[in-house]
């Protein structure tokens, strides 16, 4: 079983452009189909990061709870050490390496590295050495990291008009 650890943007991004609650609910269903199987979650930083502005996503954000954004438990703090000695081993400006390890990007890889998830994430990798990018920690410390559309098609999410399969 594949198990998916969803970044800030992928929610963000989602809700803004590609399945707004008011023209795809499937595919925010289908988010919580899959978190109650098991097969995808984030962790509390998130969560407290789209829980920002007052509107209809930040409650549904909020409704969600420790069983969709996970807490840090135990397994956590020798997974950030791995994370911050990869961090601060790179060629990264002290400045790029100081924010990355202040906020929920620095959690959400050490988490996926603690627990084996795959980092879900529209960020891509990048040879600049003012910003820690998500894929470029994945990479580093040998961790799958993949896009929210090849998550969807790994998963063979499916977001039907009409009746079901086959039919116009």
């Amino acid at each position: 079983m594949i198990r998916y650890l969803l970044d800030a943007n992928i929610f963000i991004q989602a809700k803004n452009l590609h399945y707004g609650f008011d023209f795809c609910p499937a595919f925010w269903e289908w988010l919580l189909q899959q978190n109650g199987d098991g097969n995808v979650a984030s962790i509390d930083k998130v969560g407290g990061e789209l829980q920002g502005v007052e509107d209809e996503f930040s409650t549904w954000a909020a409704a969600r709870g420790a069983s969709f954004f996970m807490p840090p438990d135990d397994q956590i703090p020798p997974a950030l050490t791995r994370v911050s000695i990869w961090a601060t081993g790179q060629s990264y400006e002290p400045a790029a390496v100081a924010t990355f390890l202040q906020v929920a990007d620095y959690w959400l890889v050490a988490h996926a590295l603690a627990h084996s998830f795959v980092v879900v994430t529209h960020e891509v990798p990048s040879e600049s050495v003012r910003k820690i990018k998500i894929p470029n920690a994945c990479i580093g410390l040998g961790l799958p990291c993949v896009s929210p559309y090849e998550m969807l098609r790994r998963e063979r999410a499916r977001f039907v008009l009409g009746g079901g399969p086959g039919q116009p």
